[in-house]
């Protein structure tokens, strides 16, 4: 059984506000308002906050406090740039390596997805990320899946944005079956051809979106 914390409750309630978008980045988080309006003290909203930071979704600054991390397509580029050099050899690796326990987890992340993709709302992100790192972390490379999952923890706004469109649910859903079921046949070559293609395709649709002046 997972015990979840106070901080761990505030966290997971603003971190779905910053990924849907709900908190801007305008302006400092007005610490004592979320204090009151979800009821706790100070103490559990600033480990929240600090956990958020680290997680680069929000930035603090001196005598101002915290901002949510802008958005910008800069810092999609360099992400989205570091998942294609690293985590599609990792993936194929992985799906190599992996256990019939891993790969029965693979199989029911996939379905997770599925079906926070079907309900529209920001938890796809997460069930986006666990995934990706469910195809990862069987490589047994541990520094390796640390650093994908911070790249794709630092993603998920953008891959959020990114399914809002007419059709990219639905496309999303294939490349992720296709990878689903090339990662189970253990064909870490089809592995890492597919995610290079899925990763890239997400990158080049984010580039458009910010080229028309889409928000991301």
């Amino acid at each position: 059984m997972i015990v979840r914390t106070l901080s761990d409750q505030v966290f997971e309630v603003l971190r779905d506000r910053i990924v849907s978008g709900q908190m801007g980045d305008k302006g400092t988080i007005r610490q004592d308002a979320i204090a009151r309006e979800l009821g706790v003290s100070k103490i559990p909203l600033r480990e929240a906050l600090v956990r958020l930071e680290q997680e680069g979704l929000l930035q603090s600054k001196a005598n101002r406090g915290y901002m949510v991390r802008p958005m910008s397509a800069e810092e999609a580029d360099e992400i989205f740039a570091m998942r294609l050099k690293i985590e599609p050899t990792a993936a194929g690796l992985g799906s190599e390596r992996a256990t019939e326990e891993e790969r029965a987890w693979c199989k029911s992340a996939f379905e997770r997805l599925d079906t926070a993709a079907a309900d529209g709302t920001s938890e796809v992100a997460v069930r986006n990320r666990e995934f990706h790192m469910a195809m990862v972390r069987p490589s047994g490379q541990p520094l390796t899946s640390q650093f994908v999952e911070r790249l794709t923890v630092m993603s998920e706004r953008y891959v959020y944005e990114h399914l809002k469109p007419s059709g990219r649910e639905s496309r999303a859903h294939q490349e992720h079956l296709g990878l689903l079921d090339a990662w189970l046949a253990r064909d870490a070559g089809g592995v890492e051809k597919l995610l290079t293609e899925h990763i890239l395709g997400t990158l080049n649709d984010l580039q458009k979106q910010l080229a028309a002046g889409q928000k991301v």
